[in-house]
C-alpha cells in the first residue's frame, strides 16, 4: 500500500485548501445563514453558494469524486441521463433519496411499506416516508418502493425517479432537528396515488437494493471523508482558541486538559484517516464486496471521531461552542445523523462482528479437516495434569 499523493493529487489538494481559505472560511457564516434564509420551492442553492460553485468549475474544482469516463455507480439509465442527469452534475438541480419510513426500522431497508404499483404506462406510488433530506428546493426524488411484493426480499424494491410537482407527490413539513427546521430540510413526504411514467424506474426492476448498494460503499466513504474533514476544522478552531483565550492566569493551551484534548483529537483524526484511506485503496484494488469489512468498520470510527472531536472544540469554546455565532454547533446538529445515516453505527457492528466469526468458524473448520482424525486439537486426548499431586 502506497499512500503517497501523485503530483496531480497533491497539487489539488494544496489548491482546495487555498480555495477554502480564500473564498469559503471568510463567507462561512453567511452560508450557513442563506440555507435557511433563501433555499425553497424552486431554489436549490443560495446566491452565495452558487457564485461559489461557478468560482470553484472555473479554477476546476469541481465534481471531483466522479472518474472522467463514468457518471456514477448505478446511474447509467438512458432516460435518467436525458432528463436529469446533466443538471444534476452540473449542480443547477439537486435531488433527494425517499427511502426511510416513519412507521418501518430504516435500519431494515427489506421490510418496506412503500408501493409501487404498474398500471399501464405509468408507476403508481403509495407510501409515507420522512427523513427525505433536502427535499425542500429539490427537483426529483429518488424512491425506493416495493415493486414486487412476492419477490425475495433484496429483490422486492426498485428505485423510481420522481419530479416534486408530479400529481401525488406531497411534501408535509420539514422535520424540526434538534429545533432546526430550515434550508434544504429533512422532510415528512406522502405519496398518495403519486403517477409517474414508467421509463422513470432506475435501472432494472427489482434491482433498487443492488443500486444501493453500489453507492453505498463509495457513499459511506465520501461520509467518512466529510467527518474526517469536520474533524479538522473543529480541532483548528480547538487549537485558535486555546492560543488566544486567557483564562486563570494564562491561556488555554497551557493548560494541561486543553492539551489532552487536543493531543487525542490529532491521534484520533490521524487513526481515522489511514482506516479511511486504507479501505478506499481495499476497494479500489479489490473491490467494493472485498472491502465490506473496512468500510463497515470506518463508517463506525469516523463518525465517533468527528463527534469527539466536535464535543471538546465546543468545551474548549464555552458558551461561544453552543452559539450560532461559530460553526460549531450546526456541525454538531449536522454530523449527529453520520452515525444513523447509511446504516446505524450498531448495525455495522453487528456486521462486523459476523464476518470475524465466519472467519474463525471457516479457521476452525480447516483445523478440524487437517488433523489426522478428523477432530481439532481440543478433541486429542490431553495427559492428566501432575501439577501439585503428591510425590
Amino acid at each position: 500500500m502506497d499512500f503517497s499523493l501523485s503530483p496531480r493529487v497533491e497539487d489539488l489538494r494544496d489548491r482546495i485548501a487555498a480555495f477554502m481559505v480564500e473564498h469559503v472560511e471568510p463567507v462561512e457564516g453567511e452560508a450557513l445563514r442563506a440555507l435557511d434564509d433563501e433555499v425553497r420551492p424552486g431554489i436549490a442553492y443560495p446566491r452565495v453558494l452558487v457564485d461559489l460553485r461557478e468560482r470553484a468549475k472555473a479554477e476546476g474544482l469541481w465534481n471531483l469524486f466522479l472518474a472522467n469516463e463514468h457518471d456514477g455507480v448505478g446511474l447509467t439509465n438512458w432516460e435518467y441521463g436525458v432528463r436529469w442527469l446533466t443538471p444534476l452534475l452540473e449542480g443547477e438541480i439537486r435531488s433527494c433519496f425517499s427511502m426511510t419510513e416513519p412507521e418501518r426500522a430504516g435500519s431494515d431497508p427489506t421490510n418496506l411499506a412503500t408501493r409501487a404499483e404498474r398500471d399501464g404506462d405509468e408507476w403508481v406510488i403509495d407510501g409515507h416516508e420522512w427523513f427525505t433530506s433536502g427535499a425542500v428546493g429539490a427537483e426529483v426524488a429518488i424512491v425506493m418502493a416495493v415493486t414486487d411484493p412476492d419477490a425475495p426480499p433484496h429483490r422486492r424494491a426498485s428505485m423510481i425517479l420522481v419530479p416534486l410537482d408530479a400529481p401525488g407527490f406531497n411534501l408535509v413539513r420539514p422535520v424540526s432537528v434538534m429545533g432546526h427546521d430550515g434550508g434544504p430540510g429533512h422532510c415528512e413526504i406522502r405519496y398518495e396515488r403519486c403517477r409517474v411514467p414508467a421509463s422513470n424506474l432506475l435501472g432494472e426492476q427489482g434491482r433498487g437494493f443492488a443500486i444501493a448498494q453500489d453507492r453505498l460503499g463509495p457513499g459511506r466513504i465520501h461520509h467518512c471523508m466529510r467527518a474526517i474533514g469536520g474533524a479538522e476544522r473543529a480541532l483548528e478552531l480547538m487549537c485558535e482558541r486555546a492560543i488566544e483565550r486567557e483564562a486563570f492566569g494564562g491561556p488555554l493551551a497551557d493548560k494541561q486538559f486543553v492539551q489532552d484534548f487536543i493531543a487525542r483529537s490529532r491521534i484520533e483524526i490521524d487513526g481515522a484517516r489511514l482506516m479511511t484511506m486504507h479501505a478506499a485503496w481495499k476497494m479500489d484494488t479489490e473491490g467494493k464486496r472485498a472491502a465490506r469489512q473496512e468500510i463497515s468498520e470506518i463508517k463506525v470510527v469516523a463518525a465517533n471521531v468527528f463527534m469527539d472531536v466536535l464535543d471538546r472544540a465546543i468545551q474548549v469554546h464555552g458558551a461561544l461552542g453552543v452559539s450560532d455565532d461559530l460553526p460549531l454547533a450546526l456541525m454538531w446538529r449536522q454530523g449527529r445523523w453520520l452515525r444513523l445515516a447509511d446504516g446505524p453505527y450498531e448495525v455495522h457492528k453487528m456486521a462486523i462482528a459476523l464476518r470475524e466469526l465466519k472467519g474463525a468458524k471457516a479457521r476452525m473448520d480447516e483445523t478440524v479437516a487437517a488433523s489426522p482424525n478428523g477432530a481439532g486439537p481440543e478433541a486429542q486426548p490431553v495427559a492428566p495434569s501432575t501439577v501439585g499431586a503428591p510425590s
